[in-house]
């Protein structure tokens, strides 16, 4: 009884093994080589194209709010507005006064017309009196005989006098026309519009709120076009140059629904800046994103080609054919017999092509199943033939 048993076990085990090689002879990939220039992923933060911080301009409180976190607006809306009751009352009592001076201006251009055309000097004030009549036929000939009056030059300083009123209430009316334009820049100040097509990210006020001049109320940022901010390390900024396509992997699901990691998404760089940071030793860099892939404030790494370190030959495997123990990777190889043996691995940077870079563990050549089942049974292997 006990040497049937131990018979239908071993052809059970056999039966059970016959799956596992039929797959690794179906789905079996020889590892190759693939020589490239290094690459280094730089972390950075997906950031909106264009940001602002709108702040306060005038102290006051706050009356009106366009909306909340995520609304969208056009540019020249109103996002802010503060109480401004008391500054629209200091413009009509500016518009008053522009008034009564433009009035005192019209009295004066008359008065510089009377004295032109009918001259005080020739005639004498106070109307029929009789000192009028005693200075009209006894003073004013008298004067005239002796010399000591001489009417051209009363005409000129009358004259004189009239134009200087003249001038005063012209200055008088452009001293308030300049304070009518500050009251009105004031009044501009305390609407907050949208510099241009974007959404609320944040809101830091709320009606009701009094707010000091510099205080923040919102950031507005375009959303539509987004840039991967990145701290270069400065030995690789030799290999940037505005307009180059680099690859990127972000956090979040793509169109098709997987992660873009391993596969990347294209980026272009943008914008380099001109200095580097002196005690990080970096250098910021921008890449415009595609259209719809992310959002503000999301993790992302930017795959940068490292020109100062020499070219390595690393072996390339399918992504597919590595299987994860815990957190190793691991690939099953085939041995001269062809069964399959789990053997851990160093993996190197995702390709394009969905191909991994293996750093150590394979070698090219030796034969990996390109995707193993989930019922694949192997022996281990410490990775004698595995370094590169």
């Amino acid at each position: 009884m006990g040497k049937t048993s131990s018979v239908t076990a071993r052809l059970l085990a056999a039966c059970l093994l016959l799956p596992a090689a039929v797959q690794a002879a179906d789905g079996v990939y020889v590892v190759k080589q693939a020589e490239g220039l290094p690459t280094v992923s730089v972390g950075g933060t997906v950031i909106p194209y264009k940001e602002v911080t709108l702040a306060a301009q005038l102290p006051g409180r706050v009356k009106y709010l366009a909306g909340i976190e995520g609304d969208s607006f056009d540019r020249g809306d109103t996002l802010v507005a503060l109480d401004d009751s008391e500054l629209r009352a200091k413009r009509q009592g500016l518009i008053a006064q522009i008034a009564t001076a433009d009035a005192k201006l019209r009295n004066a251009g008359v008065q510089y017309s009377r004295e032109l055309y009918a001259p005080r000097s020739r005639t004498s004030p106070g109307g029929m009196a009789i000192p009028n009549l005693f200075d009209q036929f006894f003073t004013r000939p008298m004067e005239d005989f002796v010399g000591d009056r001489n009417q051209g030059a009363e005409l000129s300083a009358d004259l004189y006098a009239s134009g200087t009123q003249i001038q005063e209430a012209r200055n008088a009316i452009m001293a308030l026309q300049a304070e009518l334009r500050a009251l009105d820049s004031k009044l501009r100040d305390a609407r907050s519009v949208a510099p241009f097509d974007g959404v609320i990210v944040k809101k830091f006020v709320e009606v009701g709120d009094t707010v000091q001049p510099g205080q923040p109320l919102m950031n507005y940022a375009d959303v539509e076009y987004l840039q991967v901010e990145v701290d270069v390390p400065a030995r690789l900024r030799p290999g940037l140059r505005e307009g180059t396509m680099l690859r990127a992997e972000l956090d979040v699901p793509a169109h098709g629904g997987s992660t873009t990691e391993g596969t990347g998404l294209p980026v272009r760089v943008a914008q380099i800046f001109p200095m580097a940071d002196p005690q990080r030793h970096t250098v910021k860099v921008k890449f415009d994103l595609p259209q719809g892939v992310s959002e503000p404030g999301m993790y992302a790494k930017v795959l940068v080609p490292d020109f100062s370190a020499p070219a390595r030959v690393n072996p390339v495997i399918p992504r597919s054919s590595i299987r994860f123990n815990g957190s190793l990777p691991g690939v099953y190889v085939l041995d001269e017999e062809g069964k399959p043996e789990l053997r851990l691995i160093r993996v190197g940077e995702p390709r394009p092509d969905g191909m991994v870079t293996v750093l150590s563990g394979l070698r090219p050549g030796e034969r990996i199943l390109e995707n193993p089942g989930a019922g694949i049974t192997s022996s281990w292997s410490r990775g004698e033939h595995g370094g590169r």
